[in-house]
């Protein structure tokens, strides 16, 4: 073989390498990545799987109709285990692995961490359930939520227990949690000179035995507990309140309204208040939501149909801005208004969305039901 032609199948063979190697590349970047971030596994993995659900249903479903951008989409599903440090380090990744956007986090306590890294990327964010104020305070322009605040939430039971149920004297406990005691204190510093808060004291997330903290709070006599944090700790709260024989009604908030609270709690869980947004059921938009997510994944949790709204609006935002770069979707979404399963979405310009959502609901033969809703008479 002479040289010209050794000189031909070489530049031949670098020929089909190059191609090869810019075919493989073009395959991988011919997506649309889309992070979700929550508890995948441990204590409050109900939540993060609800998520992810409500993510992956919507995402299928975009899938289905071409993608965006003319582009499948892809979803990364993260665990942070509702630990902050694992938050971090669960943004890095995401932001490393090229998401244009990220669903999530669960927890105040990691979305919050997470949100910092998140804004230095420019990536817009969008959770379907953190609530404490301080995440949208920031002054970060690409940070969302499609939940409400926990100074509306604290407000509409703070309400609820003043002109309604018309007590004197409350007991609040909370878990120590950038949510559950900011929630806690919202309620408090709702409640005003409206009621008496006759003992407030902490507890540590994920502790099994709470009788000490209850024989405290019932030498103060109080008319009702409210308590600031998730379902796992607030189920066992409300049923060793019971077998130390205290009766007085029991309130929380939107991170115990799961019928993992009524599996833990038991029968104890009978008669409990619980701040949240109204029922899907009664909202017609959320009808085929339902129908489908009940097809493909079973009874939908509490926010289910916030994540599928969050990543609904996330995409219509990528194909409106006609781009993924972060600083013009981010744009793009202060300025849009979204019609989701859950009615309206639209944000002000922190990213908090402009009406409260809030109602409260009772826990009735084990089930979750609306109760009533600001503006209404009391019972």
């Amino acid at each position: 073989m002479n040289n010209k032609h050794t000189i031909s199948i070489i530049s031949f063979i670098f020929l089909i390498l190059s191609v090869t190697i810019y075919s493989g590349c073009a395959k991988k970047e011919d997506t649309v990545k889309i992070g979700v971030a929550g508890p995948m596994t441990g204590d409050q993995s109900k939540m993060g799987l609800d998520i992810k659900n409500g993510a992956d249903m919507a995402v299928k479903e975009w899938n289905q109709k071409g993608g965006v951008l003319g582009k499948k989409i892809e979803l990364l599903v993260e665990d942070d285990q509702h630990d902050p440090k694992q938050a971090v380090s669960v943004a890095n990744k995401l932001v490393n692995a090229g998401a244009a956007g990220i669903i999530g986090h669960f927890n105040s306590s990691t979305s919050i961490p997470a949100s910092a890294v998140y804004n230095k990327a420019k990536m817009p964010m969008i959770t379907p359930a953190s609530t404490n104020p301080q995440l949208t305070e920031q002054g970060f322009t690409n940070v969302f939520r499609v939940c409400g605040r926990d100074d509306q939430q604290g407000l509409v039971a703070a309400t609820f227990v003043a002109s309604v149920l018309k007590l004197k004297k409350v007991a609040v406990i909370h878990d120590k949690t950038t949510y559950g005691q900011g929630l806690a204190d919202e309620f408090v510093k709702a409640l005003a000179k409206r009621v008496e808060v006759v003992y407030y004291n902490g507890v540590i997330q994920g502790d099994k035995d709470f009788r000490a903290v209850l024989t405290s709070m019932k030498e103060k006599k109080p008319e009702l507990l409210y308590f600031g944090g998730i379902y796992p700790d607030g189920g066992l709260l409300i049923k060793q309140a019971r077998e130390l024989g205290i009766t007085i009604p029991f309130m929380s908030g939107d991170g115990v309204i799961d019928q993992k609270f009524v599996e833990i709690a038991g029968t104890a869980s009978e008669g409990s208040y619980l701040t949240f947004s109204p029922d899907p059921e009664h909202i017609p938009g959320a009808k085929d939501f339902l129908k489908n997510y009940k097809a493909g994944y079973g009874e939908p949790g509490p926010y289910s149909i916030y994540a599928y709204d969050a990543t609904n609006v996330m995409l219509s935002a990528i194909e409106t801005a006609k781009n993924t770069d972060g600083p013009t979707v981010n744009k793009t979404l202060h300025s849009m208004k979204h019609t989701g399963a859950l009615g309206e979405i639209q944000w002000n310009e922190k990213g908090d969305i402009v009406h409260s959502p809030y109602v409260v609901w009772i826990t009735k033969d084990g089930k979750f039901k609306e109760h009533w809703k600001p503006g209404e008479a009391g019972q």
